[in-house]
């Protein structure tokens, strides 16, 4: 499960400096191997979306992304929510929070340490990519509405003869 602190050990790991910030006037900035995060973000939880999706920007994106009319701009920034999506919400963790009886956004969000709108955001990206569900092992996820549907193999057994 990742955590905020979880994603600055990572950083760290990655030579990533990351620095909280007042008065910023985005959410988060990524440039040159430095992040920095809005201090006044509301939760922890919001604090570690922004910095997954910074730390996705380190990952996939290239030269100043900040002129977001561009579409080519537009495209990298979607691979880095993409990544942080892939990261925080990965489809094992749905699963999971299945097994564990969590059955509602609030619940779920919760125990990934995301917010209701990055959880939202999440499932609509997933939804995009892969239609309204997608099979994994013997579970499938449902986007819309979401649930997890978890299957069992059926296995023929051998007839037993009667004998009186």
């Amino acid at each position: 499960m990742y955590s905020y602190d979880t994603l600055l050990d990572e950083c760290n790991d990655l030579e990533i400096e990351v620095y909280e910030m007042d008065n910023m006037k985005s959410k988060g900035l990524y440039g040159d191997n430095v992040i920095w995060i809005n201090k006044s973000l509301p939760s922890i939880s919001e604090k570690c979306c922004i910095l997954a999706e910074e730390v996705g920007h380190h990952h996939t994106t290239t030269g100043d992304i900040l002129d977001l009319s561009s579409v080519e701009n537009r495209k990298q920034e979607l691979k880095a929510r993409a990544w942080a999506y892939e990261r925080l919400i990965p489809f094992s963790k749905i699963i999971q929070a299945h097994k564990l009886h969590i059955t509602n956004r609030y619940e779920l969000s919760e125990f990934l340490n995301v917010t209701e709108d990055f959880l939202d955001d999440a499932l609509d990206w997933y939804k995009s990519k892969f239609g309204l569900y997608v099979s994994i092992d013997n579970f499938t996820i449902c986007f819309e509405p979401l649930g997890v549907l978890e299957w069992f193999e059926w296995i023929e057994t051998p007839k037993l003869k009667y004998q009186a």
